[in-house]
């Protein structure tokens, strides 16, 4: 948006150029751009004096120039798959509160799960000087990540890498929630547990799944025919859980690796006409806010706001290129009880 000057009863864009604010400032342009960029020694009298000039000729520095200069543009970008999960815009709402504290610019891009979008996303921020990106998608690889990383950094959110351990990554203890869940399930009286699991591809669908197979999978009941894929998706979820009760009618727990995922099952539960959680009990993972599910959902919630924030601090100190004490950081979980699986509702379960 261009800043306007008032002449008259009329509006013209303003057309001020650094030479003009150095003319009326009686200073050559390096000087003003000392000043604008805070590079180089410039006397206290002359910088008041082009602070003054700039006022007066309604003169804002271009940041995209600045950055081209080798400033920074005080932006960072947010890349989420899929919008229109609660899950992302509570992230967002967290990563822009602590960019806003430190005097950053959020830019919110969604990439429907597309890798193409992704990539061009990278090189947007590249052209345009971005300077970070928090990444809490799913689609691009190790590979990808940290070729865009030797560009500009980023920071990982709710996704891990370990055999690259270069790639700065924000998670929760996925696997430990999962045994909470099922621990839980069990002692509610569940004597047949299924899963419906994110993409495998993604880090913390493959830690929840592995913790529930880890205890799973020792009980005479099990099968790995109890393992259904959802996609992190109400509609896949949906479908997943009809067909798992084709083939297996008398499951009664049902933890889903996601909360938008456990939505999916309830639908498929209620248009089966089975009762939750009378007949069948269900749990979710996230803790986001999902308003007008009834029966309330049980869960596993993530710290969303600290990740957020976290990630938002770890991506200033790469900027900055300050070092961190580590690549990795694992936030607890805590198992929040609605009556999705239980009469005994609202108690927590730190881990």
């Amino acid at each position: 948006m261009c800043n306007r000057l008032h002449m008259g009863m009329a509006e013209v864009p303003n057309m001020s150029t650094i030479r003009d604010v150095g003319k009326m400032a009686g200073v050559s342009i390096a000087t003003v751009s000392r000043v604008i960029n805070k590079s180089g020694y410039v006397k206290q009298e002359t910088e008041k004096t082009i602070l003054q000039a700039m006022q007066a000729l309604n003169y804002e520095p271009d940041p995209i120039a600045r950055s081209l200069a080798g400033k920074s543009t005080r932006t960072i970008a947010l890349v989420v798959p899929d919008i229109l999960n609660p899950f992302f815009p509570e992230i967002a709402k967290a990563v822009e509160k602590e960019a806003s504290r430190l005097g950053y610019t959020v830019i919110l891009c969604n990439t429907d799960n597309s890798l193409d979008k992704e990539e061009r996303y990278f090189q947007v921020f590249e052209q345009k000087r971005i300077d970070g990106v928090i990444l809490a998608s799913y689609t691009l690889g190790a590979v990808q990540i940290k070729k865009w990383q030797k560009k500009i950094p980023i920071v990982v959110i709710d996704n891990r890498f370990p055999q690259h351990p270069t790639i700065v990554s924000i998670i929760s203890h996925n696997r430990t929630g999962a045994h909470l869940v099922v621990n839980h399930l069990l002692e509610q009286g569940c004597r047949k547990i299924a899963h419906i699991c994110g993409p495998m591809g993604v880090y913390s669908a493959k830690e929840r799944y592995m913790g529930y197979e880890d205890i799973c999978k020792d009980q005479d009941w099990f099968s790995p025919h109890l393992i259904v894929q959802g996609d992190f998706q109400i509609k896949e979820s949906y479908q997943a859980t009809i067909g798992l009760f084709k083939r297996h009618p008398d499951v009664d727990g049902i933890f889903a690796g996601n909360d938008i995922m456990a939505v999916g099952a309830l639908k498929a539960l209620v248009a089966m006409g089975m009762s939750v959680p009378d007949e069948v009990k269900l749990v979710g993972f996230d803790g986001i806010s999902i308003p007008l599910v009834v029966p309330e959902l049980t869960t596993v919630a993530q710290p969303i706001g600290e990740m957020g924030a976290l990630a938002m601090h770890h991506l200033v100190e790469l900027i900055h290129k300050r070092p961190l004490a580590s690549h990795v950081q694992v936030l607890d979980v805590r198992l929040i009880i609605k009556e999705s699986s239980t009469t005994r509702a609202s108690k927590e379960f730190v881990t």
